[in-house]
């Protein structure tokens, strides 16, 4: 617990260590640090906001288009979908077998058969890389609105890995840096939930009720700190910060909202995808003995409504990275499972995450507030290997795409009838970061400002065609 106590005898480098306080990598002091482009008129920051926000499901190891969103089933055997397919709510359109709860919500979603990362390697593209100005989208986002909500103090950009929902999930190796914030500067840098709720208790002050009756004795303790020090750059340069980072300690909000247990039980329940857990699977592949794919299992459907209460509470961009060590990577190498196995493996909890998360967020009428954008890095080969399972390919991918004026029940684009390659209508990942901007932001707004110049120039490709 952190305890602070703003007497006369508190010394200026212990206010210093305060406004450090780290948030999973991310200072209290540099959460703070807004943007003048957003700040310096609220009406202005306001009317470059759409007031939708962002929920980014990076399904690292690049996810099978065949046996999820693009089966194909006559093709030859060494190309053709490995296991059944299901009819979605769509006359005409079917899915991978694992994937029945989405084929029942497929009215309510976009399908993407065309897209192509043109990346074939472990990374987290479409998220990082020269497409983006080699700049995290989350960092990105906050770099126009503030790096935290005006009315909530919670950071407008978090990234959640399993840790964040499950005590104990092995870490692994993550592919990529999402404190990548190229020239939008650190302060821009997402916030990163901790392990096991860590995170959100030390977020709560360990303080008698006495020495906050007022906030402003809190806040008054900064303020005698500035006698005599406004010559010292260092401290101007942490005074902002750490008079909000004391809001954030006493508001509670980022805490709660972190806090699974306010949750209604039976939507906690409902998301719940232990259930999918089949040790058997995993048992058959390194990675899945040292306990990667159970634990990404078991966090997925946490991971997401976690999510979801960040966003409620203000956040505009989250990325959920659940799936990091390749459990979508389905090589059949002996580190990796085959196609068969990995589908039986994450499949079923995908598809039940996802399809929770959109019942949820229906019953919720937060359809048109939230933007769910589900994909990899890549996609996986036509052509099955001789073990049964799929290599990296950088030519189509599969995405989907729910709410935030995205269009419901839509299949845009075709893919060649091996599955490798966009047939028509063809999209790759400038058009995806297009998208997202322009579900966020007014881009009218955003091209007359010249200082937003970064931005205007990564939404030129326009979103993806037949999406709003």
């Amino acid at each position: 617990m952190l305890a602070i106590h703003p007497s006369a005898h508190t010394n200026r480098r212990r206010f210093l260590t305060a406004g450090g306080l780290a948030l999973g990598g991310l200072s209290l002091s540099s959460l703070f640090t807004v943007r003048a482009v957003a700040s310096d008129m609220p009406a202005q920051a306001q009317a470059l906001e759409t007031g939708r926000s962002v929920i980014f499901l990076f399904q690292q190891g690049g996810p099978s288009q065949f046996e999820t969103f693009d089966p194909k089933p006559d093709a030859p055997v060494e190309i053709r979908t490995v296991g059944g397919l299901v009819q979605t709510a769509l006359p005409g359109v079917r899915f991978g077998e694992k994937l029945v709860k989405l084929a029942k919500h497929a009215d309510k979603f976009t399908v993407v058969r065309s897209f192509a990362t043109n990346n074939g390697g472990h990374n987290i593209r479409p998220l990082v890389g020269p497409e983006s100005q080699d700049t995290y989208l989350g960092s990105l986002y906050s770099s126009v609105v503030g790096a935290t909500h005006a009315g909530t103090s919670v950071p407008t950009n978090a990234v959640v890995f399993p840790q964040a929902v499950h005590n104990g999930v092995a870490k692994g190796q993550g592919r990529g840096d999402f404190a990548t914030t190229g020239s939008v500067g650190a302060a821009n840098a997402p916030f990163i939930p901790g392990e096991g709720g860590q995170l959100q208790k030390n977020l709560r002050l360990n303080l008698p009720a006495s020495r906050f009756n007022d906030r402003r004795e809190l806040l008054d303790g900064f303020d005698q700190l500035r006698e005599g020090a406004d010559a010292d750059p260092q401290f101007r340069a942490f005074q902002q910060g750490q008079r909000q980072a004391c809001e954030v300690l006493l508001s509670g909000a980022v805490a709660d909202a972190l806090d699974l247990s306010r949750e209604d039980p039976k939507v906690v329940a409902k998301y719940d995808t232990a259930q999918y857990v089949a040790p058997h699977n995993w048992e058959r592949s390194q990675r899945g003995k040292r306990g990667y794919y159970t634990g990404h299992t078991k966090s997925l459907g946490k991971a997401l409504l976690l999510a979801r209460r960040l966003c409620e509470a203000g956040c505009g961009f989250v990325t959920v990275h659940v799936g990091y060590e390749g459990v979508w990577d389905m090589h059949a190498d002996g580190n990796n499972l085959n196609m068969a196995d990995g589908m039986d493996a994450i499949g079923g909890a995908f598809d039940h995450a996802v399809a929770a998360f959109i019942e949820d967020v229906e019953a919720r009428d937060l359809s048109d507030k939230i933007v769910l954008v589900a994909t990899g890095e890549m996609g996986r080969t036509p052509r099955l290997n001789k073990a049964g399972g799929r290599d990296h390919w950088a030519k189509l991918a599969p995405l989907l795409l729910y709410g935030g004026g995205a269009a419901r029940g839509k299949v845009i684009g075709r893919s060649t009838k091996d599955g490798g390659e966009p047939d028509s209508d063809g999209c790759g990942t400038p058009h995806l970061i297009a998208t997202i901007l322009h579900a966020v932001f007014n881009m009218g707004q955003v091209r007359l400002k010249p200082a937003l110049g970064n931005i205007s120039r990564l939404g030129e490709p326009g979103p993806i065609p037949g999406v709003f």
